[in-house]
């Protein structure tokens, strides 16, 4: 049997034209996943953003009604640096986000409208691997996002998105991409994005600062290369983004 730490990844299919990226709270998809999507936008590739929250709970110093605006733009600026104008938050609660049936339906509202071939969550699984234990919010969006992408197909499910929305289904979706996953099979060269990824996540100041006392910029290069350079013994040596690629 094939070691998976160092069975080699395969490149992400380029035969796409439209991304929707989907997860729990502004700074997430800048936490490693921001090289690979500079280099789509790059080449022409549209990619929008949904967050559930506005990662209103996530500054100690800051009390949610006065956070909630803070990071959204902070989200909104960060991912302009990638290339992404169309930004949209759910509003459902930072750190309390149920699955269940509504925050599918949700999701599957926001496929029908973007009707993205691609879409892109972050690991929805009980740890980061070994001991490091996942956020509640992080496993709730990854696990609903992914049965989002078959409701979002079926006409039956939700029928009110048509009835009340005017959103026709969309079955366009061919994968679901999940960064940050413990059990990764596909990469991206992360080289052409990564300064701006660094960039990227910068723009999240206000959070990053109440974080750690270490420099932002310091930080946030330090990260991101050690993240990318960790998955380039399994991408041919190059410094990558990674997804566990789930086909549909």
């Amino acid at each position: 049997m094939t070691d998976q730490k160092t069975e080699q990844l395969e490149e992400m299919p380029a035969d796409w034209q439209r991304a929707l990226a989907v997860v729990a709270h502004p700074d997430d998809l800048e936490y490693g996943c921001a090289a690979a999507i500079a280099g789509w936008t790059d080449q022409g590739r549209e990619v929008a953003y949904l967050l559930a929250t506005r990662g209103e709970a996530g500054i100690d110093g800051i009390a949610p009604a006065q956070c909630a605006p803070l990071r959204e733009r902070e989200q909104r600026a960060s991912a302009a640096v990638v290339g992404v104008s169309v930004v949209e938050f759910l509003d459902h609660k930072d750190g309390v986000i149920e699955y269940g049936t509504g925050l599918r339906r949700d999701i599957a509202a926001a496929i029908r409208r973007h009707r993205p071939e691609l879409v892109i969550t972050l690991n929805h699984r009980d740890t980061w691997g070994g001991t490091a234990w996942n956020t509640p919010d992080h496993r709730a969006v990854g696990r609903a996002t992914l049965d989002a992408a078959a409701d979002a197909g079926n006409r039956w499910i939700f029928p009110e998105l048509i009835s009340e929305q005017g959103l026709e289904p969309w079955d366009g979706v061919r994968w679901v991409a999940v960064a940050g996953s413990t059990s990764p099979t596909h990469a991206v060269d992360a080289g052409p994005g990564l300064e701006r990824s660094v960039a990227s996540l910068l723009e999240h100041r206000l959070y990053i600062e109440g974080l750690t006392e270490q420099d932002p910029q310091e930080y946030c290069r330090t990260f991101l290369t050690r993240m990318a350079e960790m998955a380039a013994p399994r991408f041919g040596g190059r410094p990558a983004v990674t997804f566990e690629l789930f086909g549909r």
